[in-house]
């Protein structure tokens, strides 16, 4: 059976989104663990479950809804994803990166993407938001390898481009209107599902991270290829510790995305006003 080409995959996705909404969104978004309710802040909503939309995966893991969600946000047209999947879950880099195309098809030439990430910066502290300045990928593959969707982007995209300074700056001012303390830092990816070693925390230190998380860098790959202004805000969860005994767990990153989700909407809002 011949495989169908990605060109393909994305107008069924765009034709299955488009049969039951019939919003045209200018900004996509991506919402990370414990902070999909951001999604409720939005008005005139159209709810998608991911199973009802050809090729897009569906998420396993708690704290994420898995549905797409298209109306009225802070005076803009917007789609975001209640909950994203991930390596770890058993998905490709395509796979995970494939619904970033989907929005891109529906016509979004902005991406807004959040994650709950571990602070390896020592000035860190849990409950703190980082506007991601530039990333790691220690994912050890890329949703562009194979043959390259020419409608959508080039061959050799410059990941130079995947944090754009008028963003970084935009999400500067709107957090300074706040007198919200936002951190600024380097994202390191890892594929999980488990967390650093010592060693790897010590290690991705010296590579220069500021936090890790297991998501985010698929999607900004995605969105720098098809030419999209990236956003990334991480939402740090917990200060990577260098003591063993001190381990993680996926219910307490959850539990502070939680505390800090009235800021993090606010914060998000604020961003989508001046786009």
């Amino acid at each position: 059976m011949k495989m169908k080409k990605m060109s393909e995959k994305r107008e069924e996705a765009f034709q299955d989104i488009r049969e039951k909404s019939q919003v045209e969104p200018d900004i996509g978004m991506i919402l990370g663990s414990g902070l999909g309710d951001l999604s409720q802040e939005i008005e005139n909503a159209d709810i998608i479950d991911y199973d009802h939309i050809s090729h897009f995966p569906t998420s396993t893991v708690e704290g994420h809804s898995g549905e797409l969600v298209l109306g009225d946000l802070a005076g803009s047209k917007v789609v975001a994803m209640n909950g994203r999947v991930h390596i770890y879950e058993g998905y490709s880099m395509k796979e995970v990166a494939f619904p970033v195309w989907a929005m891109y098809e529906l016509g979004i030439e902005k991406l807004l993407i959040t994650n709950a990430a571990g602070g390896l910066n020592y000035s860190f502290k849990p409950g703190d938001l980082m506007i991601v300045t530039d990333h790691l990928n220690f994912m050890g593959g890329n949703p562009l390898i194979g043959r390259n969707d020419d409608e959508v982007g080039p061959r050799f995209p410059a990941m130079t481009e995947a944090h754009p300074q008028d963003m970084i700056d935009l999400a500067r001012e709107a957090a300074s209107e706040m007198d919200l303390r936002i951190m600024e830092g380097v994202y390191a990816a890892i594929t999980g599902p488990v967390y650093e070693t010592t060693a790897m925390s010590k290690f991705q230190r010296t590579a220069g991270a500021d936090a890790v998380g297991m998501s985010t860098v698929p999607e900004l790959i995605a969105g720098t290829h098809a030419g999209l202004d990236n956003l990334a805000i991480s939402c740090i969860t917990d200060k990577v510790r260098d003591n063993p005994e001190d381990a993680l767990t996926h219910e307490e990153v959850v539990e502070v995305a939680q505390k800090v989700k009235p800021v993090f909407i606010d914060l998000m809002k604020r961003i989508v006003e001046r786009l």
